[in-house]
């Protein structure tokens, strides 16, 4: 098992970069080397992490949703009015149907079976979606109008839908009916009853969502009961995993729904928390990430696939362009989405895969007539959408969206932090790269090192060289040297790496104010687009 892992993790890590390499989603890698090691091809993953993958996928898709819930913003989803809920219903519920008639059209199956496979394929992926949406609100596309927040909160409401859909159909076709409940005189059909499931596991879902993000604000923000942000996400991530295995025994709640709902009441409830846990799952996610499609590409098996292919991708086009199509147009009907926006959805709302491979098995598993076809249509959507998803979303964002601007508190802006430290040959130089050291580790940023030449020195540069060496040995940094005026070129040479801060000695005791006309500190100072940090010597 300790094996399988080494291979999962190093080569699905490997697989992924060389994909981003080869300008392609890190994802296609991960699930072709899931399926280059899984049972279909090499065979090298033991079956007892095959026989887990199932628990492997749930707690990714947790770490994904949790992620999903603290990229939410209320005020964006607040101005979109019904148009997220909408979303959760009317994409899936269309494309559901119309892979169903196609799929009775072309396989000859009954209704039962077609709306069976229709749940199955409308489904959502937000292993494919969530990712792809928070990069786009850390990046500006789409968020003056909310359409990522809209477009997460539906994902998450339509997967609600079709999972009970699902379960209902599997009921019927494995047992011959489902049964329904009688109050008295008052009886109720199991059809009748799925909308009075969907608002149920949908408010008790929010609910909880509330209850827990409640909890972890007392145990993580009042009460202390943690160090730093790794035991914050440590148990953040436990307790939503509670969550959802709860919902697998008590059903009457969404687990997914209510970890997704924990995360957007913490960024209510207590910000300053809301962030760290953001940073934590953002680093539980690039191990979960290939975990979840390593797996998924083993779990794919490649013999269905043959006899259904052209036929299998003729119903996705079917759903796709036809069913949920259609769903888009009258979600957004009313709307303040321009007709690029609402195309934006044909990549940004289409992706297969977590779903697909969870519940993609059990019609077969269970005996249901035309699993195997079932199974085939599951893997060939993951085979087809996925990738494609992950590629289009941030392709077709910028051609399609407004970029507006970023809202950080509440999304993660990853950027490359650059520290500018202006040294000379005199004592001070080693407080200047010192203050810029510690500076640098906080952010884990990149310090140039800018000494200005006013005469030819070689000891002085190799002093201050060995100097940079020592204080930022375990700092990626830079070391250069140029000559002109002192200001100027400390300015210029900032602008010129991208620099965000200036740090800088002066010496003296005395106020900046108070500095000579003509000094270099008050110079770049008074000149200075960037945050200057002024070292004064002891």
């Amino acid at each position: 098992m300790l094996e399988s892992i080494i291979w999962i993790l190093l080569t699905g890590f490997f697989a992924g970069q060389i994909a981003r390499r080869l300008k392609a989603p890190a994802l296609v890698g991960m699930v072709l080397v899931g399926i280059i090691l899984g049972p279909q091809v090499a065979n090298v993953i033991s079956p007892g992490v095959l026989d887990t993958a199932d628990s492997l996928r749930t707690i990714a898709v947790m770490v994904i949703l949790m992620k999903a819930g603290l990229g939410l913003d209320r005020e964006k989803l607040a101005q979109q009015g019904t148009v997220a809920l909408r979303l959760g219903f009317l994409p899936a519920t269309c494309e559901a149907i119309a892979v169903a008639l196609a799929a009775i059209w072309l396989f000859q199956f009954d209704l039962a079976t077609g709306l069976l496979l229709g749940c199955i394929i409308g489904a959502e992926s937000p292993a494919v979606i969530v990712p792809g949406m928070l990069r786009l609100k850390s990046l500006g596309w789409g968020v003056k109008k909310g359409i990522p927040d809209a477009i997460l909160t539906g994902s998450a409401l339509s997967d609600v839908l079709l999972l009970l859909v699902f379960s209902l159909l599997l009921s019927f076709l494995t047992q011959g009916t489902a049964t329904g409940i009688t109050f008295g005189n008052l009886s109720l059909s199991p059809v009748q009853l799925l909308p009075l499931q969907v608002i149920l596991q949908v408010s008790l879902g929010i609910l909880l969502g509330w209850l827990t993000a409640r909890l972890l604000v007392i145990l993580l923000a009042k009460q202390n009961w943690t160090q730093n942000a790794v035991q914050d996400a440590l148990v953040a991530a436990s307790i939503a995993l509670l969550l959802v295995i709860l919902a697998e025994h008590i059903p009457a709640f969404s687990g997914y729904l209510a970890v997704m709902a924990t995360g957007f009441f913490l960024i209510e409830l207590e910000a300053p928390l809301a962030r760290r846990l953001r940073e934590g799952f953002n680093s539980l996610w690039i191990v979960a990430e290939i975990i979840l499609f390593v797996l998924l590409g083993a779990s794919i098996q490649l013999h269905v696939l043959g006899d259904t292919l052209l036929i299998g991708l003729l119903i996705l086009a079917i759903g796709t362009l036809v069913g949920r199509s259609l769903g888009w147009y009258l979600a957004t009907l009313g709307s303040n989405w321009t007709q690029k926006e609402r195309l934006f959805l044909l990549s940004g709302n289409s992706a297969k895969a977590t779903v697909q491979a969870a519940i993609g098995a059990i019609p077969l598993s269970q005996g249901v007539s035309g699993g195997e076809t079932i199974l085939a249509l599951a893997a060939l959507s993951i085979l087809v959408t996925a990738p494609l998803g992950a590629w289009a979303i941030p392709t077709f964002a910028p051609k399609l969206l407004e970029q507006g601007e970023v809202d950080p508190t509440k999304v993660s802006v990853n950027r490359r932090i650059i520290l500018l430290a202006a040294v000379d040959t005199s004592p001070l130089a080693i407080q200047v790269l010192t203050k810029a050291a510690e500076l640098a580790r906080r952010c884990d940023g990149e310090v140039i090192v800018l000494h200005i030449l006013r005469v030819d020195d070689p000891e002085g540069i190799k002093y201050l060289k060995q100097q940079t060496r020592k204080h930022l040995a375990d700092i990626r940094h830079q070391f250069i040297t140029t000559s002109g005026a002192i200001p100027t070129d400390i300015l210029r040479i900032a602008q010129d790496y991208g620099a965000a801060e200036i740090v800088m000695g002066k010496r003296g005791h005395r106020h900046l104010e108070n500095l000579l006309v003509g000094s270099v500190s008050r110079a770049v100072v008074e000149t200075s687009p960037l945050p200057v940090i002024i070292v004064e010597a002891t």
